[in-house]
C-alpha cells in the first residue's frame, strides 16, 4: 500500500472549506509568492546550466571535442559505438508504454557525453592514491571510485533534463534514458581512448590507413561500450522507480547506483584476469579471449536486465488487459510471436 503524503495536523482536522493559506498550506497567490517562485525557478535553472557549462568546459580541457571533430577519429568513434547503440536501441524498443521523443533521447545522449568529463577528472585525481597498493589498490579503485563515480555522473545526465520532463511517465522510461546516457558516456570515452591510442602515429586518412592504425583499439572499445549501456540502464530503471515512489526515493536511487557500480567494478576487476585465463585454457589469441569473456559477462547481466524489463512489461499488460479489445490483444500477441 502506498504511503499517504504527510499533512499538518491542522489541515488534517480542518474542514475543507477553511482557508489555511500561509497557515498549514501554501499556493502562489500574492506578488511576493510569484517573486519567490520566479527566484526559485531561476536558481534551479541556473544550477542546471552551471553544471552543463562546467561539463562542457571540462570536455574542451581534456580534448574531447577535438577528438570527436577529427575526421579519422570521429569515424572510428562512431564505429566503436555501434554495439552500444544497438543495445540502447533494443532497450528503447522494449518500452511498452509510450515512445520517447527523439529530442529528449538526443539531449540525454549529449548530457551523457558532457557529464562523462566529471568522471574523467575525478578518476584521474583519485587514481594515484591507489597505485602504491598494487593489484589490491587497483581493485579498490574500481569499486570505490570508478564504479560509483561513473554511474553517478551517467545518472546525473538523466536527472538534469529527462527526469523532470512530462514524457518521463513510467518506471521503464528510466531504463531507456539511462541507456541513452550510457551510450553518450561510452561514445566520448571511446573517442578519448582512440585519440590517445593513435596520437603518436601521425595524421589519419579515411582509407586503409584508418583501418590499420585504429582498427584494433576501435574493436576493443566497441567491446567495452555495451557495458556502459547495461550498467546505466539498471541505475536508470531504479531512478524511474524512485520517481513514482517519492516516499522512498533516496534509498531506491542508491540501490540502483549500488547495482550498477558493483557490476561495473566487477567487470573492470575481472576482464583482464578472465581473458588471460581463457587464453591459457583454450589457447585463443588475447583479443579473441577478451571478446569471449566480455560477451559472456555482458550477456549475463543483459539477461538480468532483460528479465527485469520483461517483468515490467508483463505487469503492464496485466494491468491494461481490460482496456484492450480482444481483437487488438490477439493482434499484439501475433505480432510479438512473429517478431
Amino acid at each position: 500500500m502506498a504511503k499517504k503524503e504527510r499533512t499538518d495536523p491542522i489541515e488534517e482536522a480542518a474542514d475543507s472549506s477553511v482557508d489555511l493559506y500561509d497557515v498549514a498550506t501554501w499556493e502562489e497567490r500574492t506578488s511576493l509568492d510569484g517573486l519567490a517562485v520566479a527566484i526559485y525557478r531561476l536558481l534551479s535553472g541556473s544550477a542546471r546550466i552551471a553544471v552543463i557549462v562546467t561539463a562542457f568546459a571540462l570536455l574542451l580541457a581534456i580534448g574531447g571535442l577535438t577528438a570527436v571533430s577529427t575526421p579519422g577519429i570521429g569515424v572510428l568513434t562512431v564505429l566503436s559505438a555501434v554495439p552500444a547503440f544497438a543495445l540502447a536501441a533494443y532497450v528503447y524498443r522494449s518500452d511498452i508504454t509510450t515512445n520517447e521523443p527523439l529530442g529528449l533521447l538526443v539531449a540525454t545522449f549529449l548530457l551523457g557525453v558532457l557529464t562523462a568529463n566529471f568522471a574523467a577528472i575525478l578518476n584521474s585525481v583519485a587514481q594515484p592514491y591507489f597505485q602504491p597498493v598494487g593489484f589490491l589498490g587497483t581493485v579498490l579503485f574500481f569499486f570505490l571510485i570508478v564504479g560509483p563515480v561513473e554511474e553517478t555522473v551517467k545518472l546525473l545526465a538523466v536527472r538534469l533534463y529527462a527526469y523532470g520532463h512530462d514524457s518521463f511517465d513510467s518506471v521503464l522510461d528510466g531504463a531507456v534514458y539511462g541507456a541513452m546516457a550510457g551510450l553518450g558516456f561510452a561514445f566520448i570515452e571511446n573517442a578519448l581512448y582512440i585519440s590517445r591510442g593513435i596520437e603518436q602515429t601521425g595524421s589519419l586518412d579515411l582509407g586503409l590507413g584508418l583501418i590499420g592504425i585504429g582498427g584494433g583499439i576501435t574493436f576493443t572499445r566497441a567491446l567495452a561500450g555495451p557495458g556502459h549501456v547495461i550498467y546505466s540502464a539498471f541505475a536508470g530503471y531504479y531512478l524511474g522507480l524512485a520517481k513514482f515512489n517519492p516516499e522512498s526515493r533516496g534509498p531506491i536511487v542508491v540501490k540502483g547506483l549500488l547495482i550498477a557500480a558493483l557490476i561495473h567494478a566487477m567487470y573492470n576487476s575481472t576482464v583482464g584476469i578472465g581473458s588471460a585465463v581463457l587464453t591459457s585454457i583454450v589457447g585463443l589469441p588475447s583479443l579473441a579471449s577478451s571478446f569471449v569473456y566480455i560477451a559472456l559477462f555482458d550477456g549475463l547481466f543483459a539477461l538480468v536486465l532483460l528479465r527485469k524489463i520483461n517483468r515490467y512489461r508483463a505487469a503492464y499488460r496485466a494491468a491494461h488487459e481490460s482496456d484492450t479489445p480482444p481483437s487488438e490483444a490477439r493482434k499484439s500477441e501475433l505480432t510479438e510471436f512473429d517478431a
